[in-house]
């Protein structure tokens, strides 16, 4: 098992974050924006460098081997701190391991409770299922969402 790396999202080769943040397979599960380009992306970034800078808030790129795979954070959205896990798909098999680390940065925070927002296109989890206060459906921005409140111990 090969080590993850993680670091500030504004440190990205910018051509790999297009690559990752415009690839078909991991846009079919996120809500529909439009294919970033390099203007769209550094706004983007600059929106993440931003969060990154709030108090309860973690925002980092994610790199496996010297290769972006992904990016992940705890942002804050509404009252709630959710947790946002990103992976290129030929990497999906490490989103249990980023969840985990996610998990133990809320607690470092200080966090009592965070959220999974999953887009309705994505399958039950049933290991969040199991471990989640609370499993709800909501609607963000016209689309269905799976909510999953977790305990932070």
């Amino acid at each position: 098992m090969s080590l993850l790396k993680y670091y500030n999202i504004e440190e990205v080769n910018e051509d790999d974050l297009l690559a990752l943040l415009n690839d078909e397979r991991i846009r079919e599960h996120l809500v529909e924006h439009e294919i970033f380009d390099k203007i769209k992306l550094r706004s983007w970034v600059d929106e993440k460098v931003k969060l990154n800078n709030v108090e309860g808030c973690r925002v980092r790129a994610i790199e496996q081997n010297d290769m972006l795979i992904g990016w992940c954070g705890i942002q804050l959205e509404g009252k709630d701190y959710e947790l946002a896990i990103i992976i290129g798909s030929s990497h999906w098999g490490v989103g249990k391991r980023v969840f985990n680390d996610l998990m133990s940065w809320a607690k470092e925070i200080g966090h009592k409770e965070v959220v999974i927002h999953l887009l309705d296109s994505r399958n039950e989890y049933q290991f969040l299922k199991k471990i989640a206060k609370e499993v709800s459906t909501c609607r963000i921005m016209q689309r269905n969402f799976t909510t999953y409140r977790l305990a932070v111990c």
